[in-house]
């Protein structure tokens, strides 16, 4: 995730700024409204903390540019605390308003809730999904060959719906164990072969020349779309 800090107090934006990389954001600057209009559209960040007060364009007019052509999160930060700057502040597209001195935990909380909220919604992942001859139902945790039920174990039905959900993946059996069987499996290699030798009789074609469960040699094992 990528936050514009826009002040032109610079060891403020400069304690934000580290602040925010140690926990993984990229941060990118700018110390004027004019600057944080061009940043905002050129770097397009995720979130930018906007100053109030500053030269050449104040926050209000900055932020009233910046919502022509974004809807990106914004979080108003000033030495004013009147109700009337926080009112105008939202008037003019702020999403959040933080009065300085601000503890920068509290500042961390609010982009952490801001970005939360804007983040496009994933679509719900349908239970049933059919490829081929192939079908697996994650809600009745069954799995089907043309149609027929086919008599999978707990471990067998978490293997082929894991394949079959991330097509043309290759998992090694090294990460395979580890997802699906856990890490008391780890010296037992062999344990994933067992399984998809047994996937590939009950569910393919032919299971000696599989169509869809495949073997990438040296590598590991995936589901071929």
């Amino acid at each position: 995730m990528k936050v514009l800090v826009v002040d032109d107090e610079q060891l403020l934006v400069k304690g934000i700024k580290f602040n925010l990389e140690n926990d993984g954001y990229q941060v990118a600057t700018a110390s004027d409204g004019l600057e944080a209009v061009e940043a905002a559209r050129s770097q397009k960040p995720d979130l930018i903390l906007l100053d109030l007060m500053m030269p050449k364009l104040d926050g209000l007019g900055a932020c009233r540019k910046i919502r022509e052509f974004s809807d990106v999160p914004i979080i108003m930060l000033t030495a004013k605390a009147d109700d009337m700057d926080k009112l105008m502040g939202f008037e003019h597209g702020a999403d959040d308003y933080l009065t300085k001195p601000f503890n920068i935990l509290e500042l961390k909380a609010r982009i952490r809730a801001l970005l939360r909220r804007s983040a496009p919604k994933t679509p719900e992942r349908s239970a049933r999904m059919t490829v081929g001859h192939i079908t697996i139902d994650a809600d009745e945790r069954n799995a089907y060959k043309d149609g027929v039920l086919a008599d999978l174990t707990a471990k067998e039905f978490d293997l082929i719906e894991l394949l079959m959900r991330s097509p043309n993946r290759v998992y090694s059996r090294e990460s395979l164990l580890d997802t699906i069987w856990g890490y008391e499996y780890r010296s037992d290699i062999r344990t994933v072969d067992v399984h998809i030798r047994r996937l590939r009789e009950k569910l393919e074609q032919n299971p000696a020349e599989p169509e869809y469960i495949q073997t990438k040699w040296g590598v590991g094992y995936y589901f071929k779309a």
